[in-house]
């Protein structure tokens, strides 16, 4: 059971970048997903959810309308598109599905 974050990096405030999460070991589609983010000295928090065939979606105050969560269960992956990423965006982000968590990818905004 395993899931594997990828996709984040360095972006200039205002930009965009896509994290992708990778499931394995476990049937994806049966579960809900989640995306956390911690930046550094603060807490784990959750940013946004999305039921198990993606039917509805659920966003923290912070990114709604600017970030987007879906899958893709035939590929056994969810994403989180960012958009007017902002310095206070930057964190590891983790994804959460069946009580498993990846490993995180880092996401630094800056100029």
């Amino acid at each position: 059971v395993q899931l594997v974050e990828s996709g984040g990096g360095l972006v200039q405030p205002g930009g965009s970048l896509r994290l992708s999460c990778a499931a394995s070991g476990f049937t994806f589609s049966n579960y809900a997903m989640s995306w956390y983010r911690q930046a550094p000295g603060k807490e784990r928090e959750w940013v946004a959810a999305i039921t198990s065939a993606g039917g509805s979606t659920n966003y923290a105050h912070s990114v709604k309308g600017r970030f987007t969560i879906s899958r893709d269960n035939a590929k056994n992956t969810g994403y989180l598109q960012m958009s007017s990423l902002k310095p206070e965006d930057m964190a590891v982000y983790y994804c959460n599905a069946k009580k498993v968590w990846g490993q995180g990818t880092q996401v630094t905004v800056s100029s």
